[in-house]
């Protein structure tokens, strides 16, 4: 009988390889990730790698980017949110500026959790200003 060789979908070791990168990033916290963590606790936010997809959350972070980028059709401005833990991506439609939302900014926004492909999200997102 010929050896038959298991293949798992690579859909699967995508999932496997991210869970295993989360995992060496949480072992690995840099003082920048603590004192993130910190100070969205003093704003009474959870950390972001606790947060279940479709739940309405409350986070708190610093902005990594921020991009003018079309969303099917639809102008977005597009930013990277960093708690210590994890990244967000938060959405604005039919917007091409902010006012405040720029990088290295801190804010705490508030929105539901979704998933686009690999990412997390936030449309419309609503926002404090640190």
């Amino acid at each position: 009988m010929p050896s038959q060789t298991l293949r798992t979908p690579s859909r699967l070791n995508d999932m496997v390889s991210r869970l295993l990168s989360r995992g060496r990033a949480r072992t690995m916290l840099t003082p920048d990730d603590r004192d993130l963590q910190q100070q969205a606790a003093q704003a009474g936010c959870g950390p972001l790698s606790g947060c279940v997809d479709r739940d309405i959350v409350t986070v708190h972070g610093e902005l990594r980017s921020v991009t003018l980028r079309p969303n099917d059709g639809v102008t977005a401005l597009e930013a990277e949110l960093y708690d210590g833990s994890d990244s967000l991506t938060l959405i604005w439609l039919g917007r091409r500026r902010i006012e405040g939302i720029v990088p290295g900014r801190q804010l705490t926004v508030h929105g539901r959790l979704g998933r686009r492909r690999d990412e997390r999200i936030v449309y419309n997102p609503r926002y404090d200003l640190a």
